[in-house]
């Protein structure tokens, strides 16, 4: 079977002077050297990669990058330097530590009547931001829509994040987990938690299928595994990864119990113990009796609270701002120490909120 390679042309001036750095600095093999009367094109092999440097070549000397768990031992923990031949090489840690940005924090309000751009992402998905700031990076929160039903063109993979939440709020969507036995259905009202890292690959959706997805940091790595086959031919229901289990909570047949605001009633999602304590996620819905749909003035003190509405409508009161009537699709986030309270609910309204870390307490107003 004929085998097929690939190479990266690099420009030199001289070859000689090259040869040394390459093989001995960068601990790459010379593989050819030709023409052996006056050498002017040398191809070298390492660390995944092939080049080919060649005097008079067209191109730039350009960049190279070298991912090692040991950048201190590589090249004499040297991070940067510059070949004969004028290419830049940087050595970065191959898994560099996920770096969680202080939340700055702010009050937003994102309306769906806004019309912020879809933007198409990773394999065909439209991504919708709800929170455009981000909280000076410290988490992401999109709103995520697949208009075509189907098989996904999607591939094993895994991110490296902190925090991942998946929320179906329409449709349904099939995804096969590490461990986790067969491919999965997701449907309006379950959710996922996708611990860090854990392999995972999206095999199909219904029309239309639409989610909201939190993640933190905000900006993290999404790597493709070629190696794993999902489904996996074990079951462990019980793996930990980075502390957190995997959590498929469905939304039938769920307990529903006084939620934190009085006036409203909400279902736990399980995800607090299961992420001991990163995160919280809760549905919740206006109670029954006197006072049911409005909540008195409160306030918290959790690092992330954010709230997407998914069906119905409610009046959102912050201290010291005007009155805002959401509706469905509209989100919200509250910074810890402000004073809102929520009034009008109607009788459909359904809200999803997400709090990082998980426990926090609630200060009411009682006067």
């Amino acid at each position: 079977m004929a085998e097929t390679i690939a190479e990266m042309r690099l420009p030199t001036t001289e070859l000689r002077d090259d040869i040394p750095f390459y093989t001995k600095v960068l601990g790459m093999k010379l593989d050819m050297i030709y023409p052996a009367d006056d050498p002017r094109i040398g191809v070298f092999s390492g660390h995944g990669l092939r080049l080919r440097i060649e005097r008079g070549a067209p191109e730039g000397p350009g960049t190279l990058r070298i991912l090692t768990d040991d950048p201190d031992g590589f090249a004499e923990g040297n991070r940067t330097l510059t070949a004969p031949n004028g290419t830049k090489i940087e050595i970065e840690e191959r898994h560099p530590p996920m770096v969680m940005p202080e939340t700055v924090h702010s009050f937003v309000v994102r309306r769906l009547k806004d019309q912020a751009p879809w933007i198409i992402g990773r394999a065909g998905m439209h991504y919708r931001d709800l929170v455009p700031d981000r909280l000076g990076g410290s988490s992401i929160a999109s709103h995520i829509r697949i208009p075509d039903g189907g098989p996904v063109p999607d591939m094993v993979h895994f991110h490296r994040v902190g925090f991942q939440l998946i929320f179906c709020i329409h449709g349904w969507v099939d995804v096969v987990y590490e461990d986790q036995g067969e491919k999965m259905r997701l449907t309006a009202g379950d959710c996922f938690i996708q611990p860090p890292e854990i392999r995972h690959r999206v095999l199909e959706a219904s029309d239309n299928v639409q989610v909201i997805e939190i993640g933190v940091p905000a900006e993290h790595v999404t790597e493709i595994d070629h190696e794993m086959t999902l489904p996996t031919p074990h079951y462990r229901p019980d793996r930990e990864w980075q502390g957190q289990r995997f959590v498929y909570n469905q939304a039938a047949g769920a307990d529903w119990v006084p939620f934190r605001l009085p006036g409203f009633i909400c279902r736990d999602t399980t995800i607090n113990a299961n992420t001991k304590g990163v995160a919280s996620v809760q549905v919740v819905r206006p109670g029954d009796g006197e006072g049911a749909g409005s909540s008195p003035w409160a306030s918290h003190d959790t690092d992330i609270l954010f709230t997407f509405v998914m069906s119905g409508s409610v009046t959102l009161h912050g201290e010291g701002r005007e009155p805002y009537a959401l509706e469905t699709g509209d989100a919200f986030v509250i910074p810890p120490g402000m004073k809102t309270r929520l009034s009008d609910a109607s009788g459909d309204l359904e809200l999803l909120e997400v709090s990082l870390p998980g426990s926090f307490t609630t200060s009411l107003e009682t006067s």
